[in-house]
């Protein structure tokens, strides 16, 4: 019987004819032994694919190398793999879970009656390489449910395993040498395609996540394209860890938390400094753009919460009180209280738009086990704005917004990605209203040429959204500031202006924060900038050492009274410690600058200056030296060392 042909269509649009029963690797081969060599997977109509599977119809393929996400992430599984295969070998009988890919890694859930330990990770390691280095073919098979549960008799979780893949479903194993698994696959052609990986650490973990399950002990790995990359990793941990913002939060004396209010910061006084700075640059910035300063109530009562919609999506994470036989709730957000004063008095379309804004400060129920310093609490201040508008003003608005945000966080040298989330399962209003507000956002987003991705049905309920998306030092990704478009409050609050012709219409409102959550934004601001804020967040500017507090005292004194009277940050250190240890004291403190005045600089009238980060020091009249550190803060210049 004549085998059929396939038709294999490429990226590029181009279409060969091949045999019935190709496999991806073969493809690859025909077209180079280059692109066999490095293709460590692809995809078949959509599906990820082995390169060693057959291709029984005509269909369009990719093909992947190590670099790209799909084949990492199907090299991470074969680690998985790799993993399990070097543990039964060493430790013999042990009953194997789940193996998934995980960011930057995989894991395996293993029942084996020893404890491991770290000691036992790098033997694993040592068997991992052995594995990697026979070059084992991995092959997929598929089995009847017989064969399955024959091969498993003895593995009471792959038998569970088994029990839960549906009967219209495939039953597919993979085999590299003796070590079989149940598996969906795909994965690499062989092991030595596992080119880079390290096993981490080991944690108990109830099987399949439920705590009436047995406890598993689970081992963790890292695995990259290169050796390159998971040094890099390494690095990036070990640097993370250093900019951690809880460990350099109790260090410079920022914040603290405690048990009597859990999840809920308390700012020390440097840390309200910081605060205070953020809050006086964007009211000042909102100030120029013609915001209007508000201030809700932080409990208001149930029915509010009810018309609002917050009641059914967000009761389970209010906290209540009852007060007067009323319930009343902690404000989950600051947008009723701001309809309830839009609401307050007669509005003209003469007096639109009304540009709404508060830091207000929120409270919201997190689960302890989510808690993590100050990147996820459970009260913070929002710097919320509601902006009222007419139809023909969204569009204009929503690009001032934008334009706002942008000038933002280009003076904290974030760049950033913008996200457009469309309408939730969840959402309210009609279909039409949603498509007005999705296609208004759309346009504004066009006009102004920005790039973005669009996110299906992450809208809030009430309306479409415009997420920004920041990078730190560290290439972590952050969602602070957030664009919302919304018809439903107004419908909710019964909203309305008189028009021209003298008729009662709704306004729309646009929901806006720029930092999101300000304790957040700390957190955010205090990793990327390795507590070395730049000058004008700086809690302490300007640090004063005299050598000698007996000769230099009143020169030190006379240093200190100029940079206060102009609004300088500045503390004179007067401990009776060796100069050394002030000046590495300073530095570890991370403050800007460090002025120590000793004979030369009292005859001369100078200061000796010394930049946080730098070892060369210069000398300076104070005069030009407060001139020149006032214009470094009245710029907000990123750079602690510029002008100075």
């Amino acid at each position: 019987m004549n085998q059929k042909n396939v038709i294999i269509t490429f990226p590029n649009g181009e279409k060969k004819s091949f045999l019935q029963g190709i496999t991806l690797e073969e493809i690859a081969q025909s077209i180079s032994l280059g692109l066999k060599k490095k293709s460590a997977a692809g995809m078949v109509n959509g599906v990820l694919w082995d390169m060693k599977r057959s291709i029984d119809e005509s269909a369009s393929v990719v093909l992947f190398d190590l670099q790209s996400k799909e084949g990492t992430g199907v090299m991470r599984h074969t680690a998985a793999h790799v993993l399990a295969q070097a543990v039964k070998r060493l430790y013999g009988s042990v009953h194997l879970g789940v193996g998934p890919v995980i960011e930057n890694g995989f894991y395996y859930d293993i029942n084996i009656d020893q404890p491991l330990n770290p000691g036992d990770l790098k033997r694993i390691e040592k068997e991992m390489n052995r594995i990697i280095a026979e070059n084992l073919e991995i092959r997929r098979e598929e089995w009847t449910r017989q064969e399955a549960e024959e091969w498993f008799k003895d593995d009471p979780l792959k038998l569970e395993l088994l029990e839960r893949i549906p009967p219209e479903e495939k039953i597919t194993a993979y085999r590299q040498g003796e070590f079989v698994d149940l598996c969906r696959g795909p994965h690499l052609p062989s092991t030595r395609f596992l080119k880079a990986f390290k096993l981490t650490h080991i944690s108990g973990a109830y099987w399949r996540g439920d705590s009436r399950n047995q406890m598993l002990q689970r081992v963790y790995g890292a695995a990259f394209a290169s050796k390159k990359e998971l040094d890099d990793y390494f690095h990036f941990l070990e640097e993370a860890q250093n900019r951690n913002h809880r460990k350099l939060g109790n260090e410079l004396e920022l914040f603290m938390f405690s048990e009597e209010a859990p999840g809920m910061p308390f700012y020390l006084a440097n840390g309200q400094i910081i605060r205070n700075e953020l809050e006086s640059f964007l009211r000042e910035l909102q100030f120029k753009h013609r915001y209007q300063e508000v201030r809700t109530p932080t409990m208001m009562n149930q029915g509010l919460w009810e018309r609002s919609g917050h009641w059914d999506h967000y009761k389970d994470n209010m906290y209540f009180s009852q007060v007067d036989q009323q319930r009343f709730a902690l404000k989950p957000m600051n947008c009723p209280g701001h309809m309830l004063i839009f609401k307050d008095k007669l509005r003209s379309y003469r007096d639109l738009p009304i540009r709404m804004a508060e830091f207000g400060q929120v409270h919201r129920h997190e689960f302890s086990g989510a808690l993590n310093g100050m990147l996820r609490v459970r009260t913070f201040c929002q710097d919320d704005a509601h902006i009222f508008v007419r139809p023909d003003q969204i569009e204009d608005e929503i690009a001032s917004v934008l334009e706002l945000i942008d000038y933002v966080y280009n003076i904290f040298g974030f760049p950033y990605e913008i996200e457009l989330s469309t309408r939730p399962a969840d959402s309210m209003g009609s279909r039409e209203l949603w498509d007005q507000a999705e296609g208004a956002l759309k346009r504004v987003l066009d006009k102004l040429g920005q790039e973005y991705r669009v996110n299906e049905g992450d809208g809030a309920f009430y309306g479409p959204k415009i997420d920004i998306h920041i990078k730190d030092a560290l290439k972590r990704s952050h969602q602070c500031a957030t664009v919302q478009l919304d018809f439903q409050m107004p419908e909710k609050f019964d909203l309305s202006y008189v028009d021209e012709q003298n008729r009662k219409v709704r306004p729309v409102v646009i929901h806006r924060a720029v930092f999101g959550s300000l304790d957040r934004f700390l957190g955010i601001l205090i990793e990327h900038f390795a507590g070395a804020f730049p000058v004008w967040l700086a809690p302490v500017q300007v640090k004063v050492i005299a050598v000698s507090n007996d000769v230099h005292q009143t020169y030190a004194e006379e240093i200190m009274q100029q940079l206060q009277q102009a609004g300088i940050r500045a503390e004179w250190d007067a401990r009776e410690e060796k100069l050394g240890y002030k000046i590495r004291e300073a530095q570890m403190k991370k403050i800007p600058y460090t002025l120590v005045v000793g004979d030369e600089e009292c005859a001369s009238q100078t200061v000796n200056v010394r930049r946080y980060g730098q070892r060369d020091a210069s000398q300076k009249r104070i005069e030009t030296f407060v001139d020149e550190i006032k214009e470094v803060v009245k710029n907000r210049s990123l750079n602690a060392m510029d002008g100075v």
